[in-house]
């Protein structure tokens, strides 16, 4: 009744845990109800249940995750305090792997373990292609029984540890913002607004009884669903309960003053969980949050640089340290100290997410080096290789909607150590990424070169071989070269500009500035020189569009670009130069 209810209400997705739900005898025909009736589901179960029956049973696409405690029976039986339950686990995990059950290790480290956590580990990757952390550090029982918590507390590690083992992510935490915490205090001093309000889940212990969150044990904060019905536990029981928990003065003395609040994993749950009061700070908690503090200011000094370039600053993070040399000389000149009104932000990581029988879209491009996918508002690129015999990929990027946000998986470490990179991407080229940020910015990269002369800039179009460098060489020192051979043109608030790039061709002279656009001029290499402005918008636009520099395309992006090329030729004035080596194109461009 309660599973009707729910996806009556909309529910899609639901987590089968305990304690142990394998326990219960009508453990198979409840999880075959929630299965049949929703999207996905995922289970916790510590494994030792799990039979050959069962494992046919956990086919069932989803995520099914079960613990190890320890590398070796004598460990991990004394974790769990019940002989036999090593062997138990190890045989569920062999009937999963026999019935093609994918699952995932979750690994839980405390005192009595940690000595073997390497070793947790290597059997982790023994027995599944997925491990994770399970928990990092250990609250206290919801029973508040003092001997119980005393052992709790001397598993606990210590903070270090802690934050090593689970290393903030600074590049998610920036995302949310400080006012959408789940623990920060609305003015009416509410602590749960935020969990109520923009929350999409419900917890239903073993009793019927529901709430908004697993860790809310007091029972005058569940709803009982034996005597009312899952409609008004949803929308009128859980929506009450902010107003009835609200932060008193020992938290706003605490924890909701503290200057290391963003670094704290302090909730109020956790707070009545250790001393019974939701506003109770847990010293615990504060020791890693110090600790946290520290390996995030370590990790922005190593782990990060800003690079600015067309008025876009782009935020690089990685997961290996980035040194002066990790990238080209070049980009030295387009580093900046912090973020930027416009920042894109992009994290490269040293592994490939596991992407075997997941859906990733539909696919809409294939050519090598990729096979780009569309999932909701999610571009999934994967790294493809035109050689028969190189199935797997070996490069995979998820970019949000209008590609402002990206993380770049590859499968090696070396050539980022190993450093010289010649894009920030570590793509064939940064304008794989950049044309895409450009379109939403009424900007595009052309082939072109450009310089500044007097203040003013002009932009030289043409393909390969068209003269672009030459013309550069002519010039020499007589104006500030931006670039031989990508150029940016995007309008401004005063209108157009050219702004300099790193992707030069002959000549590495560039410059990360930019000017006002005074003229384009479109390339021809002749006998004489000559230059006439050109009149005709068709010509115009049709000479533009086809040196325009296109990443993967939509039909938005070519809506976009339609726009801008069809304003560009309105507003700049565009020319036919015809030009020999020994051509004075200065004065030229003074006759502009």
């Amino acid at each position: 009744k309660i599973v009707d209810a729910a996806k009556k209400m909309g529910c899609r997705e639901w987590n089968i845990s305990g304690g142990e739900p394998m326990l219960r005898n009508d453990f198979t025909e409840i999880f075959e109800y929630i299965t049949n009736n929703s999207a996905s589901y995922s289970i916790n179960t510590n494994g030792s249940l799990v039979n050959l029956k069962a494992a046919h049973l956990f086919k069932k696409r989803g995520t099914k995750m079960i613990p190890l405690y320890g590398a070796t029976a004598a460990v991990h039986d004394h974790i769990t305090r019940n002989p036999g339950s090593f062997e138990a686990t190890m045989q569920g995990f062999a009937y999963l792997k026999e019935a093609g059950a994918g699952f995932i290790v979750q690994l839980i480290p405390m005192k009595d373990n940690y000595h073997q956590f390497k070793a947790m580990i290597r059997l982790a990757e023994s027995l599944s292609r997925t491990w994770r952390i399970g928990a990092p550090w250990l609250y206290l029982s919801a029973y508040r029984d003092e001997g119980i918590n005393e052992e709790i507390k001397r598993q606990r590690l210590n903070a270090k540890d802690v934050v090593q083992l689970d290393q903030p992510d600074l590049s998610y935490e920036e995302l949310i913002e400080e006012e959408h915490s789940c623990c920060s205090v609305k003015e009416d001093s509410t602590l749960f607004s935020y969990c109520v309000t923009s929350g999409r889940e419900f917890h239903i212990d073993p009793y019927g009884k529901m709430s908004f969150c697993c860790f809310i044990k007091e029972p005058d904060f569940r709803y009982d669903l034996r005597k009312g019905s899952f409609k008004k536990g949803w929308e009128g029981f859980i929506p009450s309960l902010p107003a009835r928990i609200k932060g008193d003065e020992e938290y706003l003395n605490n924890c909701g003053s503290c200057q290391l609040r963003k670094d704290c994993r302090w909730c109020p749950v956790y707070g009545y969980l250790e001393h019974g009061r939701f506003s109770a700070k847990v010293e615990y908690l504060c020791e890693v949050a110090r600790e946290n503090k520290k390996f995030k200011d370590y990790w922005k000094k190593n782990h990060r640089r800003y690079y600015k370039v067309a008025g876009l600053t782009i935020q690089v993070d990685s997961d290996l340290p980035i040194s002066d040399t990790t990238f080209q000389p070049k980009f030295k000149l387009f580093e900046v100290d912090g973020p930027g009104e416009d920042t894109i932000f992009i994290k490269h990581h040293f592994y490939l997410p596991d992407i075997d029988g997941k859906d990733l879209g539909q696919e809409v491009y294939r050519k090598e080096p990729w096979a780009i996918y569309k999932k909701e508002n999610s571009w999934i690129y994967t790294g493809i290789s035109s050689l028969a015999y190189d199935k797997p990929i070996h490069q995979l990027a998820i970019f949000n909607h209008d590609y402002s946000r990206g993380r770049i998986y590859n499968k090696i470490k070396k050539p980022f150590r190993e450093g010289n990179l010649h894009s920030l991407t570590n793509f064939p080229t940064d304008q794989i990424l950049l044309a895409q940020l450009l379109a939403y910015r009424k900007g595009c990269y052309l082939h072109s070169s450009g310089v500044i002369l007097d203040g003013k800039g002009f932009l030289f179009v043409g393909h390969s071989n068209s003269g672009k460098s030459t013309i550069i060489k002519i010039l020499g020192d007589k104006a500030e070269i931006l670039c031989d051979d990508r150029v940016i043109i995007r309008r401004g608030s005063s209108g157009f500009r050219i702004y300099g790039t790193w992707s030069h061709g002959e000549i590495s002279s560039i410059s990360a500035n930019s000017g006002p656009l005074k003229a384009i001029l479109f390339l021809e290499k002749s006998g004489s020189n000559s230059l006439e402005l050109l009149k005709d918008k068709k010509i115009i636009k049709d000479k533009l569009l086809a040196c325009l520099i296109r990443p993967f395309v939509t039909a938005e992006w070519w809506e976009k670009m339609l726009l801008l090329i069809r304003d560009i030729s309105n507003e700049i004035p565009c020319y036919m130069l015809r030009f020999t080596k020994d051509c004075n194109i200065t004065d030229f461009l003074k006759q502009i």
